[in-house]
Parts: C-alpha cells; structure tokens; sequence
C-alpha cells in the first residue's frame, strides 16, 4: 500500500473531506501507476477518486470501535520521533 496513505479512523477530530479525497487520489494512482492520467483517462480516473472517495467516506462512517478516539497531534509526535530514529 502506498505509504502517503494515512489511517483515517477514530481520531479527533474526525478526518475531513480534503483528507478522504486525498487518501482516494493517492490509491487511485497507486493503483493506475498514473500520477496525472492522459487526457483520454481522465474522466475515468477522476471518476474512479469519486467511488473511492464515497467507499471510504461510508466506510468511516460505519465502522465501529469501543476505543478511545486518537489524538492527531499526539500521533504525529509518535510519527516524528519514529522519522527521526529511523533517519537520524
């Protein structure tokens, strides 16, 4: 899977819409190999970020889970101090 693509689920606050989209383009070219498609691609490739992006909204929506909201700035801390022992 493609590393840009961040875990968006039960975290405060919630992930927004530019987010979501966000995650949807980076799996849709991950997916295509295509980081801007042709012009004879690009109806279906923008259409297909709008499935995934509706898939990936309704799966937020409907998951489920007993535990505690995440922290973002708290998580980014975690993600930072792992960066920087892993790349000095």
């Amino acid at each position: 899977m493609c590393r840009n693509i961040k875990t968006l689920y039960n975290f405060e606050p919630p992930a927004t819409d530019e987010e979501v989209r966000a995650s949807a383009l980076q799996f849709v070219r991950k997916l295509s190999g295509f980081t801007k498609p042709s012009r004879a691609n690009e109806a279906v490739f923008d259409r297909a970020v709008e499935e995934v992006t509706f898939a990936a909204e309704r799966l937020l929506a409907d998951l489920v889970t007993s535990a505690p909201k995440r922290d973002r700035e708290e998580e980014a801390a975690k993600a930072r101090a792992r960066a920087a022992k892993r790349f000095g």
